[in-house]
């Protein structure tokens, strides 16, 4: 079974960052080959339409039937807000939140990033989950690309 790998900007971003290129570069291969689904919702997309040049045709290699759209919906919203309303994150994050509650609800295997601060952060991934448990919603694995290749 392949893994479906919702994305946020930065993995994108991430393959032209000499500290993170070599991770992005090997899990876009993934996406591109169809080894794992690419996971995005419109908030990545909205947030590729405004990066460079570069980083938009990486996003637009990848075949669209290895491609998998995640829905915003007010469920959705919901939960954003709940993590924001638990103080996991703040208001001014709310896109990270959103990010977090449409990997949760669209059954994603995982979430990759290289956001730090707000995402891939172990006190922070615990918060989220203990969100999700509070409210009845699946646990969210939240990783870098470095743990999600598959280097075989």
């Amino acid at each position: 079974m392949k893994l479906k790998v919702y994305t946020d900007t930065s993995v994108f971003g991430g393959c032209f960052e000499e500290e993170f290129e070599k991770w992005s570069r090997l899990l876009i291969n993934e996406f591109i080959t169809g080894n794992k689904f690419l996971m995005v919702s419109g908030i990545t997309i909205k947030e590729l339409s405004l990066a460079p040049r570069p980083v938009r045709d990486i996003f637009e290699e990848i075949p669209q039937s290895n491609i998998k759209y995640a829905d915003i919906t007010d469920d959705v919203e919901k939960l954003a807000k709940q993590y924001i309303t638990e103080k996991v994150v703040s208001a001014k994050f709310e896109g990270d939140a959103l990010h977090i509650a449409i990997a949760t609800l669209n059954m994603a295997d995982v979430l990759v990033s290289w956001n730090f601060k707000h995402i891939v952060n172990l006190t922070r991934i615990r918060l989220y989950n203990s969100v999700n448990l509070k409210y009845g919603y699946p646990l969210i694995e939240i990783r870098t690309p470095m743990e999600v290749v598959d280097e075989n």
